[in-house]
């Protein structure tokens, strides 16, 4: 992840394209180009989407728009100083304490039970 990062910053660098490669001009690349991800499947069922990636044409779409998400996410966080693998683990952890895991009977999964709302006893 480091070195496409660095390769990144290294490409835009080789054409003078810092000036442009601020935090909110690539906030809103980023944004756009989850969009265009978003576009392929606008119109699609949910049985279209699951079976986007059989058809050539659109899952070359499909890659490419990932490939863009993720190269100006990654670009943000060069410009920020994030670690997008570190934030990524301390959101889940985060996510982790503010929603439990639930079992089908209710209870908390690996935890003590929060109480019998979905008991039928």
């Amino acid at each position: 992840m480091a070195a496409l990062q660095r390769r990144l910053v290294d490409f835009a660098a080789a054409r003078d394209w810092q000036p442009y490669h601020t935090p909110k001009n690539l906030a809103a690349a980023l944004s756009v180009e989850a969009s265009e991800l978003l576009e392929i499947f606008q119109w699609l069922t949910p049985e279209q989407a699951e079976r986007v990636m059989d058809d050539p044409g659109s899952a070359h779409r499909v890659r490419d728009e990932v490939a863009d998400v993720l190269a100006y996410l990654l670009q943000f966080c060069a410009a920020l100083g994030v670690d997008p693998l570190t934030a990524l683990a301390a959101k889940i952890d985060r996510n982790e304490l503010r929603f439990p895991a639930l079992r089908r009977d209710g209870g908390v999964a690996g935890g003590a039970e929060t109480g019998d709302r979905h008991s039928s006893e």
